[in-house]
């Protein structure tokens, strides 16, 4: 059922119209992405069972292409092309923020913006923000990947991206592929090697941010950077 077989109240389009796009419901709006359901469900029902399926609007965006493409209605490229340059549109609007301002004018802002990168990666992955002095961001780099439980992180290598983009600060980042966001002891012991390794050539490590999928944690909050 498209949009036109919709209840004229239902339709998310005339409603966004109408009464702008703070109206709509997180359903409504990945409805006017999708456009059409599928048989037996329509859009609304779909977009609805979609947000329920990977946790609402910040798990859809982690979601994987190859994920998206095993629910009925998504296998085709169009849909999935569209949702994935959402995800991207996402991605370059909180990097202009970031680097218009000091990160931690918005704390919440440097989470979501690396849920949106690395959360939903299906193996583990160390990266690093590279911030000038005034501590707004230069650089994102994805430096290392392992297995669903390790990552060989090599400090000399995380030094020399720093001075390559002649950063004062670094926040580093990993994910959790299996769940939890809990630092272990490795990651404490990590941390410590690359704030001590960083501090030689007088960058600073400000933080040390661990998502997983709908979850984040900074170890600088819990007094561990």
């Amino acid at each position: 059922m498209a949009f036109k077989d919709l209840p004229a109240d239902a339709r998310p389009r005339e409603k966004l119209i109408a009464r702008g796009a703070s109206a709509l419901g997180d359903a409504e709006l990945l409805a006017l992405l999708l456009r059409t359901g599928v048989a037996g469900k329509n859009v609304l029902q779909m977009s609805q069972e979609l947000l329920d399926t990977f946790g609402g609007i910040a798990g859809l965006l982690n979601t994987s292409v190859d994920d998206l493409k095993k629910i009925k209605g998504l296998g085709g490229t169009a849909k999935r092309a569209e949702l994935t340059a959402v995800l991207e549109l996402a991605r370059r609007a909180m990097a202009e923020r970031l680097k218009e301002r000091a990160i931690f004018d918005s704390p919440e802002a440097v989470k979501h913006y690396l849920q949106l990168h690395i959360a939903s990666r299906p193996h583990e992955v160390f990266a690093a923000l590279f911030l000038d002095a005034q501590h707004r961001l230069i650089a994102l780099e994805e430096l290392f990947r392992g297995t669903l439980t390790q990552t060989s992180v090599y400090p000399r290598e995380v030094v020399i991206r720093a001075l390559h983009h002649h950063a004062a600060a670094v926040v580093l980042a990993h994910n959790h592929p299996s769940g939890g966001v809990e630092p272990s002891r490795a990651d404490e012991s990590l941390t410590q090697t690359l704030k001590a390794a960083l501090a030689l050539v007088d960058v600073r490590v400000l933080d040390h941010v661990i998502v997983a999928a709908g979850q984040t944690l900074s170890m600088a909050e819990k007094g561990l950077v």
